[in-house]
């Protein structure tokens, strides 16, 4: 069935488009991955698990019952378990091609005059000694465990990294009952102060954590981090130590026995669907205009695709999308809300401060040993990185064509940025066709249905 737009990813920006857009007359399909709407911050339990208070897992419920309530309301047509792989630019718009389902064999196409891309973001985790032990999982999948499986990883558990999302993770895990050893926080607290006016919004938000850390009893060390992970068949332990100037303090390591470990270092783009497209990028994020557009013609972005910025901002950065999209395929002029366009503008200073502020230590490369596996997938250790720029590598690519880094299933989402950190290069786009793998049998039914048998 052909729509007038196709918004693909159901999260806060893509929720925000989608009523956007169709509270001014377009027609609207809302394309997600999951099951139930939401995205990862909304992500929900399943309703056979009986969940008697949801709302206590998330943060700003509120605003998720008005965006769940508005599309139930709305005349969004919802596509859930849609796996998109790629949007084709057609004579007649675009074309959205997805897989079905959990096993993703069956194709799915949307046919649709304007596309919004509400693709969101993935963690990065760098690299250390012992970090594919079972017991270590990114901060974001304990907390998408913990939301939509209501379970926990393990009983004791360190937090680790850096970034905001640790302390939605540390103070989750703790009232689910997970006795958390440690908040593990490589930045120093300094730097955010620096930044006091950009983040004073952000202070209710950050005493609210601060207060709920200290009714758990949950240790916070700033300017630490995670050295070596402990275990044979999995996690028993981890080896924290102080950091000055980005580099391990000699002296100051402690081991922290634990069972699990949830480490992550920021969040990056996930902008595979606008580089298909050929929408530029800024840096590692889609370049848009003041209306959220792409320099495609009919190709909007919004949220963490844009750049990571958080919920907030992804909301009104998919409010303005969604009204510019309907205004433009109506011949209109869009009218976003005057209070979404002063949040955006608030809203990503508090983003630039943030991520100015949080940054992985400068040195961690040196802490990473040649046998530590940097690429799980291909199975390709440090030392195969450190060879290949001996042999005159240095760029990802041709690392990736000397030692097959970022040639796996996930196709260097994984290990793309420790690449760049052990090769000394700033983290680059990767160019790939498709947003995920795909079945040689639905490229080649999709052949055969343009081309005809031959």
């Amino acid at each position: 069935m052909r729509t007038d737009l196709a918004v693909i990813g159901a999260g806060p920006a893509g929720l925000a488009a989608a009523l956007a857009a169709s509270a001014r007359g377009v027609g609207v399909t809302l394309v997600d991955a999951a099951a139930e709407p939401g995205g990862q911050f909304y992500r929900q339990p399943a309703a056979g698990l009986g969940a008697g208070r949801p709302e206590a897992l998330h943060h700003r419920w509120r605003t998720w019952e008005r965006l769940r309530d508005g599309l139930a309301a709305s005349a969004v047509r919802v596509l859930t378990e849609h796996h998109v792989w790629c949007v084709e630019r057609t004579p007649q718009g675009f074309t959205v091609h997805a897989l079905l389902g959990p096993e993703q064999e069956e194709p799915a196409e949307v046919p649709a005059r304007a596309v919004l891309l509400a693709t969101g973001g993935y963690e990065q985790v760098l690299p250390f000694p012992g970090w594919t032990l079972p017991g270590v999982v990114t901060a974001g999948g304990a907390q998408a465990m913990l939301k939509g499986g209501l379970v926990v990883p393990g009983r004791r558990a360190v937090v680790a990294g850096t970034g905001p999302l640790l302390l939605p993770v540390a103070t989750g895990l703790a009232a689910a009952g997970v006795e958390v050893a440690a908040l593990v926080e490589s930045t120093d607290p300094g730097r955010l102060a620096r930044h006091g006016p950009a983040l004073a919004g952000k202070l209710p938000e950050g005493a609210g954590y601060a207060a709920r850390l200290l009714r758990h009893r949950v240790p916070v060390l700033a300017r630490h981090t995670v050295v070596r992970a402990h275990g044979d068949d999995r996690l028993t332990g981890v080896t924290v130590a102080a950091l000055d100037a980005g580099r391990v303090r000699p002296g100051t390591e402690r081991q922290l026995p634990c069972d699990t470990l949830a480490v992550g270092h920021g969040m990056l783009p996930h902008t595979d669907l606008a580089d298909g497209l050929g929408c530029r990028l800024d840096g590692l994020a889609a370049a848009v205009d003041a209306e959220q557009r792409t320099d495609v013609p009919g190709v909007w972005a919004a949220g963490e695709a844009t750049g990571i910025g958080g919920a907030a901002l992804a909301l009104a950065e998919g409010h303005i999308a969604g009204c510019s999209a309907a205004a433009r395929l109506r011949g209109t002029t869009p009218d976003p809300a005057p209070a979404a366009v002063k949040a955006r503008t608030r809203l990503r200073r508090s983003a630039a401060a943030l991520d100015s502020a949080y940054a992985p230590p400068a040195h961690w490369p040196e802490q990473v040993t040649d046998d530590t596996v940097v690429c799980r997938c291909e199975e390709v250790t440090a030392g195969a990185v450190r060879d290949a720029l001996d042999l005159g590598a240095g760029d990802e690519r041709t690392v990736k064509l000397l030692t097959r880094a970022g040639m796996g299933w996930c196709q260097g989402r994984m290990c793309s940025a420790a690449v760049a950190g052990l090769a000394g290069c700033p983290p680059t786009p990767s160019r790939r066709p498709f947003a995920r793998p795909v079945p040689l049998g639905v490229l080649a039914r999709q052949h055969y249905s343009q081309e005809g048998p031959s």
